[in-house]
């Protein structure tokens, strides 16, 4: 078994575990207070969504952002939801019937041999591709994939820079419980993120968020104006 392979399942088999009760676990994560369905909703903005878009968002987890990514997009939009975890697939399917989102398509895959649609007016990963090994291949294959105008965006955790212990120790307290944290470490994965969207998009963004401990990554495919 290769290490990809290694880190592939344990992944999988970690977010098994979680799936039955990840929603509510996450809104204390990493740490009771912090801000995580804001940064999801600052996110979710990020897209700059409109009525009948086409969107993906890798690694979905239990579709904890569908509900705001429908809002926009409406009826007449797409949603394609890829994870690697049959587990947490079959809770999002579960949020899928209950709110009757006919649009919605879930994709069991690894991000890094998803192949994305040729039509995609937006991309979204919320706090898991830094776990991803080739997390730089998924940003540049979404890339290649965007319609004109369209928008990649990534919010994840990190080591905050020149920070104190303790909040390099919150910036990494979920990551610990599901992958290789001195691995994580030694990868800095938002590094690769950061540099992979500013080689594949001409128009980029990156913010920290809350102390350092997470980031927002934004990018268009051009400077065309959307519809």
């Amino acid at each position: 078994m290769t290490k990809a392979d290694s880190t592939r399942e344990r992944l999988i088999e970690t977010y098994r575990r979680k799936a039955r009760h990840y929603d509510l676990v996450s809104r204390l994560s990493p740490v009771p207070g912090y801000p995580e369905h804001a940064q999801r909703v600052r996110a979710v903005r990020a897209l700059n969504l409109h009525a009948g878009d086409a969107v993906v968002e890798i690694a979905c987890g239990t579709g904890a952002n569908f509900g705001m990514i429908e809002d926009a997009i409406g009826p007449s939009g797409h949603l394609v939801g890829v994870d690697l975890t049959d587990a947490m697939l079959e809770r999002a399917q579960v949020r899928v019937e209950a709110h009757g989102w006919g649009n919605v398509r879930l994709v069991q895959m690894d991000a890094a041999a998803f192949p994305f649609p040729e039509r995609a007016d937006a991309i979204l990963s919320t706090y898991a591709l830094t776990q991803v090994p080739d997390c730089g291949s998924v940003i540049a294959h979404g890339a290649a994939a965007l319609s004109a105008g369209g928008r990649w965006v990534v919010l994840d955790l990190k080591l905050p820079e020149h920070a104190p212990g303790w909040l390099s120790h919150l910036g990494v307290a979920v990551v610990g419980t599901s992958a290789s944290l001195d691995q994580w470490m030694a990868r800095r994965p938002w590094e690769t993120i950061r540099a992979a969207m500013q080689d594949a998009l001409p128009e980029c963004s990156w913010t920290e968020l809350c102390f350092g401990t997470a980031f927002l990554a934004a990018g268009s495919s051009s400077a065309l104006i959307r519809r």
